[in-house]
């Protein structure tokens, strides 16, 4: 498959599909929590597909990177706060431990992501 836009990385295309995990799960969670956990769960997931586009559509390698990293740091910071919410009892085990394997994955998808931009090698991904 030829990588034409950012949309066609699995990286990004798994990402959306968290942030689409992550609002469900912070579906059920109390009103007073909207403005507190809810958003900063949300903010999270939102920034790391947005990060991989942004960095895509950058003119030189390193700001790509660069925004890969930050979208590396946001996958944490949501990792984080669903890890509150879970010790909070806002967020049962059964949709938790879901989250975090997706996050784990797109994790090691954005290691992988970096390194082969970093070597200077073209983005090759098969379906």
């Amino acid at each position: 498959m030829s990588i034409k836009s950012y949309r066609d990385l699995k990286v990004w295309q798994q990402s959306i599909d968290l942030v689409e995990a992550a609002y469900r799960s912070t579906a059920g969670m109390p009103a007073n929590e909207v403005y507190g956990l809810v958003s900063q769960i949300k903010r999270a997931a939102s920034s790391i597909p947005a990060n991989i586009a942004e960095g895509y559509g950058r003119d030189s390698t390193g700001s790509y990177v660069h925004f890969l990293k930050i979208a590396k740091g946001s996958l944490r910071e949501l990792e984080t706060h669903l890890l509150v919410a879970a010790r909070l009892g806002l967020l049962a085990s059964d949709k938790l431990d879901p989250l975090l394997e997706r996050a784990e994955s797109i994790g090691k998808m954005l290691t992988a992501l970096i390194k082969v931009l970093q070597n200077g090698k073209k983005i090759v991904e098969t379906a």
